[in-house]
């Protein structure tokens, strides 16, 4: 799969920044950027499991043109988490079910620099977040 451009965007931006703090708190920029999320969507079928913060992600899937296209919208009440879940929105939003299916987000956060510096259990929210935002690409795929 090809970067999208918000993706790349936030690359080239994360490519700027050599210090992790620097970095650290463009996460929580992009995090407070994600707009806000109805209570009605944060249900418990929204939530993610595995993720020690609330994370709630609300996909839609629209089947126009032949392809399964998904949009993702995301919210979390932890700061940095939410940086996180911004940037798996930019990396697979509005792309097709099957790229997204295919892509493998975690070692996109590795070649940003970015997974080494996440604890064990921010690091198992974020493969949480990942298999559940595949998972729903393979649903939409059948």
């Amino acid at each position: 799969m090809t970067q999208p451009q918000p993706f790349q965007d936030i690359a080239d931006n994360l490519s700027f920044l050599d210090d992790w703090e620097d970095r650290l708190n463009y996460l929580i920029e992009l995090g407070q950027a994600l707009p806000p999320m109805a209570d009605a969507d944060k249900t418990d079928e929204n939530k993610v499991r595995g993720c020690v913060s609330n994370v709630w992600l609300v996909s839609n899937t629209d089947h126009a043109g032949g392809s399964a296209i998904l949009t993702f919208r995301g919210q979390s009440d932890a700061i940095i988490t939410k940086g996180l879940v911004a940037v798996l929105i930019a990396l697979y939003s509005g792309r097709p079910a099957s790229e997204i299916a295919e892509t493998d987000a975690i070692e996109w956060f590795r070649n940003l620099g970015l997974s080494e510096h996440l604890g064990m259990q921010r690091s198992n929210g974020l493969v949480a977040m990942v298999n559940r935002m595949r998972g729903e690409a393979r649903a939409a795929l059948t």
